[in-house]
């Protein structure tokens, strides 16, 4: 459901990691941001929902009405956008990039699969796009259940969601299982590292 984008951003690099819910990407993602010799900035996805307990506009999300959003669909101001819910929209600004390219930093995103692939489609040379896949769908449900924020019903969407998810994990340049955290951590430094170094083959 994306558009294209007419900008001309081609400066940095952009650094994807998408996995299902509980797959532990957030972790990795906050981890890898720490490490200041990576140049990584976080991009922040805009959204069409309302704001949920003391969420922050402009550090959590940017947050736009629907007809805002709408806006921006149609001229053409966003990387990739998706309706994940009916009138519930998230995208990524080419603005938002912009932003992080203008301070000279590489810019990493924490997305779902479908926005991973849209931008990986659209920057193929410039982007390094990585799955973080959970040992099982048995253990992604556990580590669900063990966050106390959903409803059983909810969990099970997740889990349901995450079945087709894992499917796409191929079309990543990058699939890290994540059995054991300390390991998935270092596994993703170092292809991160090496891409952004050009080591990478």
């Amino acid at each position: 459901m994306a558009k294209k984008s007419s900008s001309k951003i081609n400066k940095g690099k952009l650094i994807v990691f998408s996995a299902p819910s509980g797959s532990g990407k957030t972790t990795i993602v906050r981890h890898l941001l720490k490490q200041e010799e990576l140049n990584l900035e976080f991009s922040i996805s805009a959204t069409s929902r309302e704001k949920r307990g003391d969420e922050v506009d402009g550090k959590d999300y940017y947050y736009l009405s629907l007809k805002e959003f709408k806006n921006n669909i149609k001229s053409d101001a966003f990387l990739e956008w998706e309706e994940v819910y009916r009138d519930n929209f998230y995208g990524t600004l080419n603005s938002e990039v912009e932003r992080i390219w203008a301070m000279g930093k590489h810019v990493i995103f924490d997305i779902d699969v479908s926005g991973g692939l849209r931008i990986k489609r659209k920057f193929p040379q410039q982007t390094l796009a990585i799955f973080v896949k959970p040992p099982s769908i048995d253990e992604l449900k556990i580590r669900l259940k063990k966050r106390k924020t959903e409803s059983i019903d909810k969990i099970n969407m997740r889990v349901a969601k995450a079945s087709a998810e894992l499917a796409t994990a191929p079309l990543f340049d990058c699939v890290i299982v994540n059995n054991n955290l300390e390991e998935a951590l270092k596994e993703s430094y170092d292809v991160v590292d090496a891409f952004l170094s050009d080591k990478n083959p």
